[in-house]
């Protein structure tokens, strides 16, 4: 479903990613790893043209969509919930939900505001209050709604945890475990111990470099990948 290929992205003179590559299939989580500033987020917004690859393919369904204008890449099926969220506060939950809706994919089921409701029935109870007003799990849960109503086929989420309680973090395990089936999911993280728990494979990226790659057992027991590249 998505191949990334040798990609290069920099910002001003610095280059941030130095041919990081990767592979998300259909039916899976796949965790992106590293400590703070190795290059999660870059790579994210390098797929969804945020920041566009100087070098290198973004391959998705088979088209190289790499520099593409966000929007186009959007519409081809990828949604991206940045690690700040992008709640617009002075509309409601379903407001924002509102705003983002698209027409469901062929062969798809429709995400609809309602079914987002029944996957994230918080939400509906919350459903007048202003997105400014939310908590910081809230705002997290609204944002992947709204991703969602876009009807995407792959699902991008940027530091889905960070910040919010852990009650919230093992909820939205539940959420985004449930959703791999119908969107394949790739998720970056820097809480591997979450993101381990819920991934089918991973990534290990330092210094815009993917440093190592394999299933969950095999990152789960590498303990010198973890002392190397994850540890603090």
């Amino acid at each position: 479903m998505l191949r990334v290929a040798d990609i290069h992205v920099y910002y001003g003179d610095s280059h941030v990613l130095q041919g990081v590559s990767l592979t998300v299939h259909a039916g899976e989580i796949v965790a992106l790893l590293g400590r703070n500033g190795a290059g999660k987020s870059t790579t994210m917004k390098g797929i969804v043209g945020v920041n566009p690859p100087k070098s290198g393919q973004v391959i998705f369904n088979g088209e190289d969509i790499a520099g593409r204008p966000v929007y186009e890449t959007v519409r081809k099926g990828i949604a991206f919930v940045p690690e700040d969220r992008r709640i617009f506060p002075g509309l409601t939950v379903r407001e924002n939900l509102e705003v983002a809706v698209l027409p469901p994919r062929q062969a798809h089921t429709a995400w609809t505001i309602e079914r987002t409701y029944d996957v994230f029935p918080l939400l509906h109870r919350l459903k007048n209050r202003k997105g400014g007003n939310l908590s910081g799990g809230e705002q997290q849960m609204l944002a992947i709604a709204r991703a969602l109503v876009g009807n995407p086929t792959l699902l991008l989420l940027d530091e889905p945890c960070e910040g919010l309680a852990p009650v919230i973090v093992e909820e939205l395990g539940r959420i985004i475990s449930g959703i791999k089936s119908d969107i394949p999911v790739l998720l970056s993280e820097q809480n591997a111990f979450f993101a381990l728990s819920i991934a089918d494979r991973g990534y290990v990226i330092d210094k815009g470099v993917i440093r190592y790659e394999g299933s969950r057992q095999d990152l789960i027991t590498n303990t010198e990948v973890q002392s190397r590249y994850l540890s603090v």
